[in-house]
């Protein structure tokens, strides 16, 4: 272990230093050996450990080493797997299954982020993106595969309830009822009404400091535009195609407007959260959405100028959540030990980046990740990998083989 790290330690020196053809050769060789290794223990386990048929018909998607499935979680594992259902029935039962169990659970409580296996609410965290994440996925599959069977009348409903609750919470204040314990005063901090949607947690299922989550409103901005399709195509409902339409419009408008600030040294960037009233949180966090992410979920393409500011921002020391060790650099969050980054961030990184040596410096920093267990985790030390937190995460695992086929399907590899 300690030799490969060295290695992958190697190949992202090189990246800086000049090499001989046949030492970079030999050090993209075992790096590649490597990353293969953690590609086909992560395509393998989402599918075979963590998602199970049930009697009733559904799929229930553990988060890993917490049997409990969390919607955005069952999403975000599932999606690389869609490319295969076309083809393999066995594997469309099984996505098909996760968005009946995601709708059955948004029914049951479309403030709940978390459910047990049976059905129960495991965590009451209202989190924005745990309602948008099931839109996405059910859009995502039936893009790829044209299969409209999964669009029931309860699909439906719960998509329904989403849309009625995303209007209840552009006005939180005057409008919702929901309280937890976790915020202040149970309600949260105060906030304006802006057109953006109110969270009580981040994606991390860290209470948010200010509420209006900019990530989460962007993502829900383009996930609005794949449901309108799906209302006016699928369910020929007009109403709720036009109500999903404007409230995105609605939301893109006000994140424009009340999401960006001018900061010395970078220009005009993306507040992570802000509250109306003129705060404004300056940091990104590694789960997604998150600001590094927002190409990957299209609300804008990587070259545009203000994400492009933004991401300096957010891979610099100007980041209270941007770490730097021996062996690594990258995003970490306030759910885990300070100081420590997460895979989940290096892959996005990696997904978003433009410059082939930037995706081979954070793939060296994924290999020195492992330690042994060809598994990503939550989190690591950057410079003792071998301290992690949970041993087994599956949404990482997962967002890398997604990596790693979008790589091969444009003829790219490591």
């Amino acid at each position: 272990m300690l030799r490969s790290r060295a290695l992958a330690l190697m190949l992202v020196l090189a990246v800086f230093c000049e090499a001989t053809g046949s030492a970079r050769a030999a050090e993209r060789t075992s790096l590649t050996s490597q990353l293969e290794t953690l590609y086909l223990t992560a395509y393998d386990e989402a599918l075979n450990r963590h998602a199970q048929l049930s009697a009733d018909g559904t799929t229930y998607v553990s988060s890993g080493d917490i049997d409990a499935e969390w919607l955005r979680d069952a999403a975000a594992v599932m999606e690389p797997y869609i490319a295969l259902a076309g083809s393999d029935e066995h594997i469309r039962q099984i996505l098909r299954g996760v968005i009946a169990r995601m709708a059955r659970c948004i029914l049951i409580d479309p403030y709940a982020n978390a459910f047990w296996r049976n059905y129960r609410v495991a965590e009451r965290k209202f989190e924005v993106d745990s309602l948008l994440y099931p839109v996405w996925y059910a859009s995502r599959y039936w893009k790829e595969t044209g299969d409209r069977s999964i669009f029931t009348p309860r699909v439906n409903l719960a998509f329904e309830r989403v849309l009625a609750v995303l209007r209840i919470e552009q006005r939180h204040a005057t409008r919702s009822s929901y309280r937890h314990p976790g915020l202040p005063g149970g309600s949260g901090t105060p906030v304006r009404f802006t057109g953006m949607v109110w969270t009580g947690f981040r994606p991390s299922d860290d209470a948010a400091h200010y509420h209006f989550n900019i990530p989460d409103n962007m993502f829900a901005a383009v996930v609005l535009r794949d449901l309108t399709a799906i209302e006016k195509e699928v369910y020929h409902n007009a109403g709720d195609a036009d109500n999903a339409w404007g409230l995105s419009v609605q939301i893109q408008r006000a994140v424009e407007q009340h999401g960006t600030l001018e900061l010395p040294g970078f220009g005009k960037i993306y507040a992570y959260e802000v509250d109306g009233l003129g705060h404004a949180n300056l940091m990104d966090d590694a789960n997604v959405p998150s600001l590094l992410s927002i190409p990957y979920f299209g609300y804008l393409s990587n070259d545009d100028a203000e994400y492009q500011a933004t991401r300096r921002f957010v891979l610099s020391a100007r980041n209270p959540y941007f770490f730097t060790g021996k062996y690594a650099a990258g995003v970490g969050s306030p759910h885990t030990p300070r100081g420590f980054v997460w895979p989940l961030a290096l892959i996005v990184q990696a997904l978003t980046a433009s410059d082939e040596s930037e995706i081979d410096r954070v793939m060296g920093y994924i290999a020195a990740s492992d330690v042994g267990d060809h598994r990503l985790h939550e989190s690591f030390n950057p410079n003792w990998p071998e301290s992690f937190t949970r041993d087994d995460f599956a949404w990482p695992n997962a967002l890398y083989a997604e990596f790693v086929l979008e790589r091969r399907a444009v003829g790219l590899d490591h």
